[in-house]
């Protein structure tokens, strides 16, 4: 539909034109997520949102990529950018028949994988943030296309810190200046930076005590950071969190007020109800919160979109996308290239590829199926591992799942013919040799997926057991599913052995009343269960008959590791291991194969089995990408974006997000992982040769040759990361800054080039507030892995020193160098800047003790000829004392002691003088809490 509106004007005018002739109420109906039409000038309703994770999803059919963490194992943003361009073009398509669906996609996620027991895990791409960054622009460049308009308006999410599902909406993660500038921010800011993402999504969390939708980033370094204007839009009901579950402000009309001030365009609260929202918005302007500028300039966000993407203008001749396109040939092959490529092989003493297998025993719960997950469309078809496999081989198929039944002192659990579950009295083991019908209807197929949740499938008719009305039991699920997953228990194993069920999502134990139905609730009955083991035998007996054993194992992805919870250990699941012992142990030519969305510590099977194979769950092609693999017609491309750690005790705390104090991810980890970061073998043995470094025009290049010494086709990945040797500064162990991926025919030799800016070795400087380039050696690591390092060369580059602290100039609390038993938290509740502070500013957070004795240190700090007194502005909740020690916090001389008056509240900080006695030259000053509680926002000293 055209409008008035003249396509000759820039976007910014028709925009302003627009908003003149749209009222103030029309305007405020915007910033909704689904967005009202105001006909009389040609404006149509208009809903932000449509997912697009790893294709189209939530509108039926589509075609399904692997995941996203499987899209990432590529390491190929060629193929990443065609995957979005498919995805873009099928939500074309299916606008012809459903106009609703939007074209503002909420994808790609950016946050770095952080920790791998992160539940959405699968969502995102790498735990290094380059990486993240790089892959993820390249899908939001294929979602947004290369015309002159975006095809769709890709969104990065989600918008800070956010790697925990474990009360996700009230936890704070604390992000030191450092750990913000070169860990979080490096992954969200190319997309935006390269203008291929045009909106935002904040994370439900809280960033240094500030609920993420409030955070002074949004305006002052995302918005600066993209070419044009951005979309941000608020992540589903997390508004009322500001003032529900996170109390950050005392009521609606406040809380939606201080979004919109720190920058969020629509707000994506009670569905397609927006009356709600539109009314604490209208109050908050009755009530002088916030002036009509603030809602019009969040409205010319919200419109600078919408004109971009042609909403405004004719539809150019040629454009219409037919819905044939939805999982057209040229997709299903797609489908098929980026799975096989996000295949990864972690070990191999030989097995693979396989060779003259005539005979195959495909064995495991997720051997014959091929699982969606929350953000996946509509499978149009699934090719399982035993039907990729099927094709090419002689297979025998067993599931491996224990087949049980439950049985009490009266009789055993039965499948009605309705689905219900009942306890039938008079029925049990004595009662051999009744008809088979009547023996799977007591028959439950028990599917372990980890972290104590267990599935019963009734052998009668395939279904779940899953909560019926009236808190009854019913075997009607088709499998564990929708946003509370209902269909999982745990098996509380009692002292007599009889267990006890319990439902995982609600604690509530099966219990048989008094007509025999089993119900959630009550005191819980006790169940023998009998035929556990069972699997494992018929896995083992099938693994015998066969030439090789393909166990496939691993997560499914609704269930323990997934939107809203995270894992508790990094364990594969106890019955699958059981089955994968029992099959290598009767054949040892066992292939573990591997799907899942997140890393498993199989120590064991790295001991054992002689080849294991992973990926995250691979889409509708899966089956067929496997075979291709496993029996040689395609080389293992994939390489891991994770490290793959032995235990969760290598693991900081789950809510530690200081990377760099507590040692997270391949850059600070100094244990010995099960396999490193970039990690992934190939069949064609290949060999490096000497690296060259060159510096030049503010960018170094690296050149190495690669021969492959094999007789088959090699697939490459050459990685190349530095090390600084010194540092004023605690620097990672090696840092990831390119790679390149090279395809090198048996006995030729190939070259990789990678080059990279000089400024992509900055650190941030916490007393400058700025990026440095440190005078300071360095070496060139060039490798398979992270730690497979087969080259390494010297790099000089320009650099500067980085000055001492200056003791007499004021500095923010929070930009310390090291810190133990500290939270960051918010000065002020005000979104903006305050009074004569610059508008790109972004201001410190106060430290806060989250114990009696944690304290801050600045390390070099230049005392001069000796300083006499200390200025704080600090805060606490009753009177405290906070000590300042030179050169350790418990052993070091006390300099100061500060005596801090109780407060009015958290945002009363009070300055407070104490004289210094013995400070002078070059020392490391520790600002040593002695209550808990207690907080400083800003530190100076004074001279004589």
């Amino acid at each position: 539909m055209s409008t008035p509106h003249h396509t000759r004007q820039s976007t910014e005018d028709r925009v302003e034109d627009l908003l003149r002739s749209m009222t103030p109420r029309e305007r405020l109906s915007l910033l909704h997520q689904y967005q009202a039409p105001v006909e009389r000038l040609g404006v149509r309703e208009f809903r932000t949102g449509t997912e697009a994770l790893h294709g189209l999803a939530w509108l039926g059919e589509a075609t399904v990529f692997p995941q996203a963490l499987g899209l990432a194992a590529s390491w190929d943003p060629g193929l990443l950018r065609r995957v979005g361009a498919a995805t873009a073009t099928e939500l074309l398509a299916v606008r012809r028949r459903d106009p609703a669906a939007g074209r503002n996609v909420w994808a790609p996620v950016v946050n770095p994988l952080r920790d791998p027991r992160w539940g959405r895990n699968e969502e995102g791409y790498s735990e290094d943030p380059w990486l993240t960054g790089t892959l993820a622009a390249a899908y939001a460049g294929g979602l947004a296309g290369d015309g002159p308009r975006p095809r769709t308006a890709p969104t990065i999410k989600h918008f800070l810190g956010y790697n925990n599902e474990t009360d996700r909406c009230t936890t704070s993660s604390d992000l030191p200046p450092r750990v913000l500038r070169e860990y979080e921010l490096p992954a969200h800011l190319p997309a935006l930076q390269e203008g291929v993402a045009v909106a935002v999504m904040p994370s439900y969390n809280l960033v240094n005590g500030r609920p993420a939708h409030l955070s002074p980033l949004i305006n002052r370094v995302l918005r600066r950071a993209a070419p044009d204007r951005i979309l941000v839009v608020s992540d589903a009901h997390a508004p009322a969190n500001l003032f529900g579950l996170q109390g950050f402000h005392p009521d609606g009309p406040t809380a939606y007020a201080h979004a919109l001030r720190a920058g969020l365009d629509s707000f994506t609260q009670d569905d397609d109800r927006p009356e709600t929202t539109l009314s604490y918005l209208q109050e908050a302007l009755d009530r002088g919160l916030i002036g009509q500028e603030d809602v019009d300039e969040a409205a010319r966000n919200i419109l600078s979109v919408r004109f971009r993407l042609g909403e405004f203008d004719p539809e150019p001749e040629g454009d219409e996308v037919p819905e044939e396109v939805v999982n057209c040939p040229g997709h299903r092959a797609l489908a098929r290239e980026a799975a096989t490529r996000s295949l990864t092989l972690l070990r191999n003493e030989g097995l693979l590829p396989l060779r003259a297998a005539s005979r195959i025993a495909v064995i495991g719960q997720l051997g014959d199926t091929v699982l969606e997950d929350w953000y996946s469309g509509t499978l149009p078809y699934a090719v399982t591992a035993r039907e990729g496999l099927a094709e090419h081989c002689e297979v025998e198929f067993v599931e491996g799942t224990d087949r049980i039944t439950l049985e009490t002192g009266t009789g055993r659990v039965v499948v009605g013919a309705d689905g219900g579950l009942r306890v039938e009295e008079g029925t049990g083991p004595e009662q051999s040799g009744q008809p088979e019908a009547a023996e799977k209807t007591a028959s439950f197929d028990l599917f372990d997926w980890g972290g104590g949740a267990h599935a019963l499938r009734s052998a009668a008719t395939g279904l779940h057991v899953d909560e019926a009305p009236g808190d009854a039991l019913a075997c009607t699920a088709p499998g564990p599913g929708t946003w509370e997953v209902r269909q999982t228990f745990r098996l509380d194993e009692l002292p007599d052995g009889r267990f006890h069920l319990v439902q995982v999502h609600t604690g509530r134990p099966v219990t048989a009343d008094g007509d025999g139905t089993l119900r959630l609730g009550g005191q819980g009955t006790a169940f023998r269960v009998r035929g556990l083991g069972s699997g494992a035998r018929a896995a083992a007996e099938a693994a015998a008959r066969a030439d090789v054993a393909v166990v496939v194992a691993g997560d499914h992805p609704m269930v323990n590791g997934r939107e809203t919870e995270d894992r508790a250990d990094l364990e594969l699941p106890a019955r699958q291991e059981q089955v994968l012992k029992a099959v290598h142990g009767a054949n040892p030519d066992t292939v573990l194969v591997l799907s899942s969305g997140y890393p498993y510590a199989v120590t064991w099977a790295d001991e054992h089995v002689p080849a294991i194979v992973w990926s995250a769950h691979g889409g509708q092609e899966y089956g067929r990408a496997l075979a291709d693999v496993l029996l040689g017609a395609a080389e293992p491309a994939g390489r891991l974006t994770q490290t793959w750690y032995r235990s969760a005790d290598d693991l900081p705390d789950l809510l530690d997000y200081d990377v760099i104090t507590a040692g997270g991810t391949y850059l600070y980890f100094g244990g010995d992982p099960l396999y490193p970061f970039g990690h992934g073998l190939g069949y064609a043995p290949v060999a490096y040769g000497r690296a060259e470094v060159t510096v030049s025009g503010g960018r170094v290049t690296v050149e190495v040759p690669v021969t492959n010494t094999g007789d088959r086709t090699a697939e490459e990945v050459v990685q190349v990361y530095t090390r600084q040797l010194d540092s004023r500064v605690r620097q990672p162990f090696r840092a990831l800054r390119g790679f390149a991926r090279l395809r090198i025919a048996a006995g030729r030799t190939e070259t990789a080039k990678v080059s990279f800016d000089v400024e992509r070795l900055a650190v941030w400087d916490t007393i400058g507030d700025r990026f440095v380039v440190e005078e300071a050696p360095r070496e060139v690591l060039v490798g398979r892995s992270a730690l497979d390092v087969v080259a390494t060369a010297p790099l000089d580059v320009p650099g500067e020193p980085i000055p001492a602290r200056d003791a007499f100039t004021a500095w923010a609390a929070d930009r310390y160098d090291d810190a133990s038993g500290v939270r960051l938290c918010p000065v002020s509740p005000e979104p903006g800047p305050g009074p004569g502070v610059p508008e790109d500013a972004v201001p410190g957070d106060a430290v806060r003790a989250r114990a009696a004795g944690a304290w801050v240190a600045y390390r070099d700090v230049d005392l001069g000829g000796g300083a006499t007194e200390l200025r704080l502005s600090a805060n606490a909740p009753r009177a405290a004392t906070v000590r300042l020690r030179l050169d350790d916090p418990v052993t070091g001389e006390v300099a100061g002691e500060a005596v801090i008056p109780e407060s009015g509240g958290v945002y009363d900080f009070t300055d407070v003088r104490t004289p210094v006695r013995g400070a002078s030259g070059l020392r490391d000053l520790y600002v040593v809490f002695e209550d808990e509680g207690t907080a400083v926002a800003e530190l100076v000293l004074g001279g004589s």
